[in-house]
């Protein structure tokens, strides 16, 4: 939906120029208002008389007009595909919704939204619709003018500085930590995708692969298969946490826990309506080995309890199904002008199939981008999530992936021990995972710069916003010694920095986690 606030976090995108020549009838794609460099022009199509309606001698199917509206239709003789010369065409027409036979109108919001789904593959740099003169009145033919560009792309960087723990739970003021997730979006043409990614740190290690193909035996369905593996650990406690553990001490900074885990996931995926909504189903089966203490307890507020790791000591089994709907009509995937991008995921634990986590999960989330006079862009962003049941650790809710202050996981792997910030003085800072997550948050960006090479445009950004993280005792029994609205775990988050789309990707660098290293009231070491 990105995105790391602590370093340059690359995803997989595609800038598409607007402008484009002249068509006859109507190009999809043009936008007067966008101000980046025009890709080269087209070749010209030849027009599509639209003078008047077939007379009543002409037998076949024409030109009409649509009932109530000023749009006109005609009858599509065909799809026309030019300028691909790595991607076969049969991959284009799979999201061209539009048949020979078919009547066009031409102002169907599925053109455009065609235009933005063939941008959103990250196959293309530029995609045009524009329609030519069929062999016969009231016949046209749709052309797709494609811009291929590099699909080797990298999909995420992470860089970064945190505060961790040693496995006796002392704390570390600063380690690194890094990670990179690589792609080939279109092998040799035919829209399978291979990728895989590494995350590190200090005694933690994730890595993933994955596979997918978005036209599986040449049909409407896509399919996914991933591989993951990650070495984790975690820290739990907010001060004076004692230990159960007869490795360790009894008093120590931090509870840490380290866990294994391996597995994979089978998905498909099929649209649903309209070439803007896909739905997605996946079966998910992994096992889990994990090491904790005995027992642990810590400061809640004023009072000592004990710590839930949300983690079955040994090893346990993992096993949900997933179902996730998506709806994208952004004009660009990294730096959009215009559009929504909304995602509904329900997933279930599969008790019967031995799963030891019985839970249920949802999460919504939609953003939504608005042109603003200059070029400048306002995103509002709004997310809410909740988990119903006994969730592994690593399916809740983390603080840090809701302020931009303190690292967001990657590939599931937490890198920093401290407490969230608390600028509001309230009980966020007693919270590290939570069953509940909301989040509203307002972007504005800048254009500083749009181009037609290796730097498609760069944009300056700013971010603020509020989010809540937390569990159902947190609502019902806040932590004592918070009154008032400090009961409510509930906080500021912000962020400053620039976007950058690339050939090989897209590129935000944010301050914000930097600033997160500033002494902010917290109740984390």
């Amino acid at each position: 939906m990105r995105r790391l606030a602590s370093a340059a976090a690359l995803v997989l995108v595609l800038f598409a120029s607007s402008n484009a020549a002249a068509a006859p009838v109507k190009t999809w794609g043009a936008d007067p208002d966008e101000s980046h460099e025009p890709p080269p022009a087209p070749a010209p199509t030849e027009p599509v008389s639209a003078a008047a309606p077939p007379s009543s001698a002409d037998a076949s199917p024409g030109l009409v007009r649509a009932p109530g509206r000023v749009g006109l239709r005609y009858v599509l003789e065909g799809v026309e595909i030019r300028g691909n010369t790595t991607t076969l065409a049969r991959v284009i027409q799979r999201f061209v919704p539009f048949h020979t036979g078919d009547t066009l109108d031409v102002d169907d919001k599925e053109l455009q939204l065609t235009r933005f789904r063939l941008l959103g593959t990250g196959f293309f740099r530029d995609v045009q619709l524009s329609l030519r003169r069929g062999t016969r009145r009231g016949h046209v033919v749709l052309v797709v003018d494609v811009v291929e560009r590099n699909t080797i792309v990298v999909n995420d960087v992470w860089l970064g500085l945190s505060a961790d723990a040693e496995p006796d739970g002392t704390a570390r003021p600063l380690t690194a930590y890094g990670g990179i997730d690589v792609s080939e979006m279109n092998l040799a043409g035919t829209g399978v995708a291979l990728g895989g990614a590494i995350a590190l740190a200090d005694r933690q290690l994730a890595l993933r692969t994955r596979f997918s193909d978005p036209g599986f035996l040449r049909s409407s369905w896509s399919v996914e298969a991933q591989l993951l593996y990650n070495n984790a650990k975690d820290f739990f406690g907010q001060r004076d946490v004692l230990v159960d553990d007869p490795t360790q001490k009894l008093t120590q900074d931090f509870a840490v826990v380290s866990y294994q885990r391996f597995g994979g996931l089978l998905g498909l995926g099929h649209e649903v309506g309209s070439v803007a909504t896909r739905a997605y189903f996946d079966y998910r089966l992994e096992k889990i080995d994990a090491r904790l203490p005995l027992a642990a307890s810590h400061f809640r507020g004023l009072d000592v309890e004990p710590i839930d790791f949300d983690l079955r000591p040994g090893s346990s089994v993992l096993s949900t199904l997933r179902a996730t709907l998506v709806h994208d009509t952004r004009d660009e995937p990294f730096l959009p002008t215009r559009g929504w991008h909304v995602l509904a995921v329900a997933e279930g634990s599969l008790t019967p199939l031995g799963s030891d986590y019985p839970y249920a999960k949802l999460v919504l989330r939609g953003s939504r981008w608005m042109p603003l006079p200059f070029g400048h862009v306002l995103r509002i962003e709004g997310i809410f999530g909740g988990v119903f049941g006994d969730a592994p650790l690593y399916e809740k809710f983390y603080v840090g992936d809701y302020t931009d202050l303190r690292p967001h996981r990657a590939l599931d792997l937490a890198f920093d021990r401290r407490a969230a910030p608390n600028f509001f003085d309230t009980a966020i800072a007693v919270v590290r995972y939570g069953d509940y997550a909301a989040r509203l948050n307002f972007e504005y960006r800048v254009p500083l710069y749009r181009g037609r090479q290796s730097i498609y445009g760069v944009d300056f950004f700013g971010s603020t916003g509020l989010y809540a993280v937390a569990n159902g005792r947190d609502i019902t029994q806040p932590a004592r010694g918070y009154t008032g609205f400090s009961k409510v775990p509930v906080d500021l988050t912000f962020n400053l920095g620039l976007r950058a789309d690339t050939a090989a990707g897209g590129f935000s660098l944010g301050i914000a986690n930097f600033i997160g290293f500033i002494p902010i009231r917290s109740d984390g070491q």
